[in-house]
Parts: structure tokens; C-alpha cells; sequence
């Protein structure tokens, strides 16, 4: 995938221009660079990943690539733990939740970094088999039965992109719930 891949797998949440967002599990920042894409200069995004190395790259082709990094925040860190965000009005979340087997858990903990209704976007491949570089992928089916018991609404398929590696991508959203 590119980065038009990236930005289109997202374009059909209809973002907002500005806001605080997150990229958890940034990695060198394919999906960083598609939510600036979307969100404009004014938006600020926290890209948290555990590889400070991974996050160094991201900062330094964000600032070639934007002309500087004033609205970029790097946060060396685990996601699934707690974490000093700002509260969010969204969050990216790209071949990051595969990682983990109890979904669910993550999601909750997740939620709670956002804004009442705030937008979580996942992008994961479309399956619920692994491997042992995606031990716990799971299809957008899987998903939509495991949001609502995570503090968020049924999710909407967004876009779907075919894959060299087990099939296929989704995108899906979904709002914490207000409460």
C-alpha cells in the first residue's frame, strides 16, 4: 500500500478539519501522515508507538514532508496502558489491535483516551486467522460484534483494499458511546 491507499482506506469517515488525534501504534507513521492528510495543519497528533526508533523516522519524514513538526507529538509508550492524551476527538488505529488478544479490554481502555463520541478508525486485515506476525487479526464481522461491548457503536465498513498478505485490509468507524 502507498499513501493515497492510506489516506483513502480513512477519506470516507468524512474527518473534521482540526481537532486532537491520536496513531496508536504509529510505527514510522504511514497512517500519521494520512490523518494529517485529512485533518489539516491544525490539528494536533499524538503518534504513540513502543520503538522510539520507528518514532524518530516518522518525525524527521513529517518534517520533510510538512516543513516542521509543531503539531506532532511523539509518545514512546504502550497504548494499552495508561498515558498522558489530552482527551482525543479521534483515534487511529492501523494493524495495531492485532497484536493483542483480548480485544475488547484494549477497546475499553482505548475509549477512554476519547471525547464523547469521539471517532475510532481501525484498519486491520479482513480475517480472524493469524500468523505469527499478525497473531490475532480479525474481520470486520468479529468487529462489529466486539465494539458494542467496548463502549462504542456499531461500526460502518468503510473501505475495503485487497492485500498480498492474508486477503485483504478494511477500514471501519465507530463513536464511543455518549455516557
Amino acid at each position: 500500500m502507498d499513501h493515497n491507499d492510506h489516506v483513502n482506506l480513512l477519506k470516507p469517515a468524512d474527518i473534521k478539519p482540526g481537532g486532537s488525534w491520536a496513531d496508536l501504534g504509529a510505527g514510522s507513521g504511514a497512517f500519521t501522515f494520512a490523518t494529517r492528510e485529512l485533518t489539516g495543519p491544525t490539528a494536533n497528533i499524538h503518534a504513540v508507538d513502543k520503538d522510539s526508533a520507528s518514532l524518530n523516522e516518522l518525525e524527521q519524514a513529517y518534517r520533510a514532508r510538512f516543513g516542521d513538526s509543531q503539531n506532532l507529538h511523539l509518545i514512546v509508550g504502550d497504548f494499552s496502558r495508561t498515558l498522558e492524551l489530552p482527551a482525543l476527538d479521534g483515534i487511529v488505529m492501523a494493524n495495531s489491535l492485532h497484536f493483542f488478544k483480548d480485544k475488547e479490554k484494549v477497546l475499553r481502555h482505548v475509549s477512554s483516551f476519547l471525547k464523547p463520541n469521539g471517532l475510532l478508525l481501525i484498519v486491520e486485515y479482513n480475517t480472524d486467522s493469524g500468523n505469527p506476525w499478525v497473531p490475532y487479526p480479525f474481520s470486520f464481522e468479529t468487529y462489529c460484534k466486539i465494539t458494542p461491548r467496548a463502549n462504542f457503536s456499531q461500526p460502518r465498513l468503510l473501505a475495503k483494499v485487497p492485500s498480498r498478505f492474508l486477503r485483504e485490509f478494511y477500514s471501519a468507524a465507530c463513536n464511543k458511546n455518549i455516557s
